[in-house]
């Protein structure tokens, strides 16, 4: 696995991170939560880790600014460096006691992801990617599925609920997909569902209405693990639109396809 110094520092603040949650995960059913917005809620578990990777990435490198979930935008002292934080991307899976979460890390350069972690400490799968250097689950190297057909792939996909995004137009969506594929999977953590595109797990991914601390992480995942990833447009603004659409060459040609037919 990766081991640069900048890769580093995530790991050390991701693992630091982790043994909170996973404490807490342990107890979900005693969390106090608040809500943020419809069918959106923030847990005292995310709020907890998400103050442990402040104070750790902030420790191992004091320029960089943040932009995170909680916090929204800290400017760093190096305005050219960023940070982009999901504490605790899944949360409604962690708060229903289901094991499909994950910490999500990159660090951003002249705003260009340069590096990027995701890690979900129940199953302990630590993905790291540095541009140009190729991505890694633990110890083995990251590809993507090489399968070129459809109808032989599963593909996974964001579903919107209620009070967030277009319905119909997902309905839509996915009924173009859905007659083309093996199998189709909603999973709830889009950082995770990233990084299993990167490992070969999912052929394909899409979803919309995403901000960029659920993408930044994942896109570098699935570009160094030799995969595209473009908005839902075909184009290259993945973090600016919050779309996106992943897999390798030939299912990201045929989703964009049939996405776009619908």
């Amino acid at each position: 696995m990766l081991r640069s110094p900048l890769i580093t520092v995530m790991i050390a603040a991701a693992r630091k991170a982790a043994r909170s949650l996973v404490r807490d995960f342990g107890e979900v059913e005693n969390l106090q939560v608040s809500l943020k917005g419809p069918s959106d809620f923030v847990s005292s578990a995310d709020r907890r880790a998400e103050e442990i990777l402040f104070k750790e990435l902030s420790k191992a490198r004091p320029a960089f600014g943040f932009l995170m979930e909680e916090r929204g935008e800290v400017k760093g002292a190096d305005a050219s460096q960023t940070w982009i934080v999901d504490p605790l991307d899944g949360t409604t899976n962690f708060l229903h006691g289901i094991p499909q979460f994950a910490i999500s890390i990159a660090a951003m350069k002249d705003n260009a992801v340069i590096a990027g972690l995701v890690y979900n400490p129940v199953a302990d799968e630590m993905f790291v990617a540095e541009r140009g250097r190729g991505g890694f689950l633990n110890e083995r190297r990251l590809r993507v599925a090489g399968r070129r057909d459809l109808s032989n792939s599963v593909v996974c996909c964001g579903v919107p609920h209620s009070g967030r995004g277009n319905a119909e137009r997902f309905r839509k969506e996915l009924a173009a997909v859905q007659g083309r594929v093996a199998g189709v999977r909603r999973t709830g953590a889009a950082a995770l569902d990233l990084a299993w595109v990167a490992a070969g797990r999912f052929d394909g991914f899409w979803e919309r209405a995403l901000s960029p601390w659920d993408l930044a992480a994942g896109m570098l995942l699935v570009r160094e693990a030799g995969g595209l990833v473009t908005d839902l447009d075909g184009d290259t603004q993945v973090l600016e639109k919050g779309t996106v659409l992943a897999g390798n060459e030939y299912i990201h040609a045929s989703l964009l396809s049939a996405i776009k037919a619908a």
